[in-house]
């Protein structure tokens, strides 16, 4: 298959807009539809439901999509494997939001700096959504708290340790004061979305000190600034890596407890190899652990 229809097909099932797809390619949108079109006769069947100017994927769309998504990382691991001296190319990395925020930056400076050519495509989620994502060809490597939680099949995946993470438990400064496992005066957690290994860690450490073993209730917010505000209301507690509270000019008013510690690991498949991976692995590995 042309691997421009394939990659221009999988930007509209992932943009879900041929207009936002146009953009982010920087083709026309009369390109796109073209091609679209094109890649749906060659391979006989509809790919998309047109609902006014949102492209939703059919049931042959989605099963096209993980193909390409393979075909396509498959090309680029190809190309990179004829240059193993010279990293380059695009690398679809993806993180956690604390991760992105207090880690990244550094090494990718100076990854940018030593090999301009390496383009890097960011993404950030919880740990087990990303995971899915390198298994399924949606991104190349990722940067994950280990173990996510409801994790399968890690036989297909590599993953080296690249720093420790000290974790705090975050409660409302007028909290009393509570021995290592004195029962909570809490029972509301604030944290992202499931598949957050912080998540997971924060419902076993609150149930563990609940007075009857309850699970806490979970409060899904989209930042650390929100989390932290919630908690310095007084209405719950959560889990906040150290870093990210070093990241803050002015921290909230909450008071921190030791929590212990969690691996960042870099994920990726069993087998995937590219010297820009390779070049990001050893600028990742030259910062502080």
């Amino acid at each position: 298959m042309d691997l421009t229809a394939l990659d221009i097909f999988r930007t509209v099932a992932e943009e879900g807009s041929v207009t936002r797809a146009a953009e982010r390619l920087g083709r026309a949108q009369s390109n796109v539809t073209t091609r679209v079109q094109q890649l749906e006769e060659q391979v006989g069947a509809t790919l998309f439901l047109r609902e006014g100017r949102r492209m939703a994927l059919t049931a042959e769309g989605e099963t096209l999509l993980g193909y390409a998504r393979r075909l396509l990382a498959l090309a680029d691991e190809a190309a990179q494997a004829l240059h193993p001296g010279r990293p380059g190319g695009r690398l679809r990395l993806g993180a956690m939001e604390s991760t992105a925020a207090a880690r990244l930056p550094a090494p990718l400076a100076a990854l940018h700096a030593q090999w301009p050519e390496v383009h890097i495509e960011l993404s950030t989620g919880a740990s087990r959504a990303l995971v899915d994502e390198v298994r399924t060809h949606a991104l190349d490597a990722a940067l994950v708290a280990w173990p996510p939680p409801g994790l399968e099949g890690a036989d297909a995946l590599e993953h080296i340790p690249v720093v420790t993470e000290t974790l705090r438990l975050a409660l409302p400064a007028a909290h009393p004061d509570v021995g290592a496992d004195g029962a909570l005066a809490v029972d509301r957690l604030a944290a992202f979305a499931p598949g957050c290994t912080y998540r997971r860690i924060g419902e076993e450490h609150l149930a563990r000190r609940s007075p009857d073993g309850s699970p806490p209730r979970v409060l899904e917010l989209a930042s650390y600034h929100a989390i932290l505000a919630c908690v310095a209301a007084g209405r719950c507690a959560a889990v906040v890596p150290q870093a990210v509270i070093d990241l803050m000019r002015d921290p909230p008013p909450v008071r921190l407890l030791p929590l212990g510690t969690c691996d960042t690991v870099l994920v990726q498949r069993r087998g995937y190899r590219s010297a820009a991976l390779d070049a990001l692995r050893d600028a990742l590995l030259a910062g502080p652990r």
